[in-house]
């Protein structure tokens, strides 16, 4: 069906003004005045291209990236791989400290139970074809780890590079990719530019695996701030299904200096990683961001589940709703391996810190729970609905878990295995095709859009537009504790942007250049999160509507696909938890 969610932009800025209106109107006051005139120190003219080729080609520089590289070649394809960072150091793989094994030798509960389990949690949102997944595959790729040396250190890039040389596969680093290409409705490559010099690259390739991550708003507090939503953009622009925008990640931080992402985390950060084993639980939902809503700060975050904090002072108000056999009331138990979230919340014994004292919601706006959101897939090998397209990890919408956090250590695990899956399946795939032609005129154009901000001469530049994004999808009202009439408010700013700042982005060298097309990807993020919320008319995991504060379980037995239709225009449409998706 077609996106029809109200009243113009127009209209509703002529007559509605609305809180949120106001406090992103009056934040944006106070933002410095942007740059209207562009003093760019290179030129598009500057630019060298270089094209290269191979069976698959491989975008990401983590987990997912490495095990689908890896798998690829490993299947008898060529393979490149290319990372807007360095392997194993950019994204939020080098964050991630727990990883989740199954071994059934020593488990307490079946493969079976395990998938209930985590659906009981998840309120049926999640795709049991990926929880089970997990369990069964997990436990080959953590020994494969192991042999790497990836348990040695709290830094990966060593480990990520051992079997990466093995196979003389050479990672492209500080490339970002800004276009897919498809001809004749399958993938063909992609595009994008050097973040070190003057150099734009076209990447032919038969298959194309994104391991791209998912993506915030570049918020404070939480190390998000290089994974903007690129892979998901750049998707569907060529028609692919993404699924996932109305789920909203929890993770906290401390209200005391609350934009220091490394002193809020760096217990986390430079610890070596280790495995956690099967413990489902009902975490990083809104419950802390209702607390705020309904008491007022400050608060203090309990045990995830928790029901120990007091009454809302609004007692009408119908919270988040956590399944019985998933609220707890003291902390979590004590475990050997210590990594992931409940490192948050064990720390008497010397435990790596998280945030401390007061706490804050809202470290990871603009990201969904993990494995939530991303390109739907049309089967358990992440393929798109795209030809030739596939995805894994963060980038892939699996629902492992749902629209919430069941399993400590299960995303590092879960891309870790999805990377596996979608690389031998891109690998065997490339066997049957050959490499598209790509007109020179196509590849002129995607130049010439990739360069558009330096040829600008008066506009707009990238930090002030992503600041006046925060300020209208940052407050709590909006993102966390959704009404209508907010969710509406904040779409008209946004859908300006959109409209009007996007195409006067200006960029005067290479870093700009790359902030530029990030910011256009966290505004289209921005509209697709706003527009499902909007349509799931229910509150359920991580998705809480104060208007809609009930799971509707006769109507929303469903997940929220999103696509771009043949004349532009962004369609919602809902798909059965129990059914695949078709291709375009």
């Amino acid at each position: 069906m077609k996106d029809n969610l109200g009243m113009s932009r127009r209209k509703f800025l002529g007559v509605a003004g609305g809180a949120a209106l106001g406090i992103a109107a009056l934040s944006a006051m106070s933002f410095e005045i942007p740059v209207s005139e562009n003093k760019s120190t290179i030129k598009p003219s500057d630019f060298d291209s270089e094209d290269l080729q191979a069976d698959v080609l491989v975008i990401g520089g983590g987990m997912a990236a490495l095990f689908a590289a890896i798998k690829a070649h490993d299947a008898g394809a060529s393979v490149l791989m290319v990372s807007k960072g360095r392997v194993g150091s950019s994204g939020l793989t080098p964050f991630a400290k727990g990883i989740f094994c199954y071994d059934k030798s020593n488990a307490d509960m079946t493969i079976d139970e395990f998938v209930k389990k985590v659906s009981d949690s998840a309120i049926d949102t999640n795709n049991p074809v990926f929880t089970r997944q997990l369990a069964e595959h997990s436990y080959d790729r953590v020994q494969e780890l192991k042999s790497w040396g990836f348990f040695e250190s709290p830094i990966y890039h060593k480990a990520f590079n051992t079997p990466l040389k093995e196979r003389n596969i050479r990672p492209h680093e500080r490339v970002m990719i800004t276009h897919l290409t498809k001809e004749n409705g399958h993938i063909a490559g992609a595009s994008g530019f050097s973040l070190d010099e003057n150099k734009l690259y076209h990447y032919r390739a038969k298959t194309v695996v994104l391991c791209t991550g998912s993506g915030g708003f570049k918020s404070s507090g939480f190390p998000l701030c290089d994974v903007t939503h690129d892979g998901t953009i750049m998707a569907y622009k060529i028609g692919a299904k993404v699924t996932g925008k109305e789920w909203n990640d929890g993770h906290p931080g401390s209200a005391k200096n609350s934009g220091d992402c490394y002193s809020n985390w760096r217990g986390q950060v430079e610890e070596k990683p280790s495995i956690t084993s099967a413990e489902v639980h009902h975490d990083l939902g809104v419950d802390l961001n209702f607390q705020a809503y309904t008491q007022g700060p400050p608060v203090e975050m309990g045990p995830p589940g928790s029901s120990s904090h007091s009454a809302p002072t609004q007692t009408n108000i119908k919270g988040p709703y956590t399944p019985s056999e998933f609220q707890r009331k003291g902390p979590p138990s004590a475990q050997p391996e210590r990594g992931g979230i409940l490192s948050i919340f064990n720390k008497a014994d010397g435990g790596p810190p998280g945030p401390q004292g007061e706490i804050v919601g809202g470290s990871t706006a603009g990201m969904a729970i993990h494995k939530s959101e991303g390109i739907v897939p049309v089967d358990e090998t992440g393929l798109s609905t795209i030809p030739g397209l596939y995805a894994a990890g963060d980038a892939l919408g699996s629902y492992m878990s749902g629209g919430i956090y069941t399993q400590v250590g299960g995303s590092l695990a879960g891309s870790a295995v999805q990377g596996t899956f979608a690389g031998e399946a891109a690998a065997k795939a490339s066997k049957e095709l050959k490499h598209a032609s790509i007109s020179v005129a196509k590849l002129k154009q995607i130049e010439s859009e990739i360069l558009a901000p330096l040829k600008r001469e008066r506009g707009y530049s990238p930090a002030w537009v992503t600041q006046v994004l925060q300020g209208v999808m940052f407050p709590n009202f909006v993102l966390y504790i959704k009404k209508e009439r907010m969710l509406q408010g904040a779409l008209a700013y946004v859908e300006e942007l959109q409209e009007h700042h996007v195409p006067m982005l200006l960029a005067d060298d290479l870093h700009k250049l790359r902030l530029a097309h990030e910011t256009e990807n966290m505004i289209a993020n921005a509209q697709m999160k706003l527009k499902a919320s909007m349509m799931r008319k229910e509150s359920r995991c991580s998705h809480y509507r104060l208007d809609y504060p009930s799971i509707d379980r006769e109507n929303w037995q469903a997940w929220i696909n999103i696509q771009k239709d043949d004349s532009g225009e962004m369609v919602l449409e809902k798909q059965p938890f129990n059914l695949w998706p078709k291709f375009s």
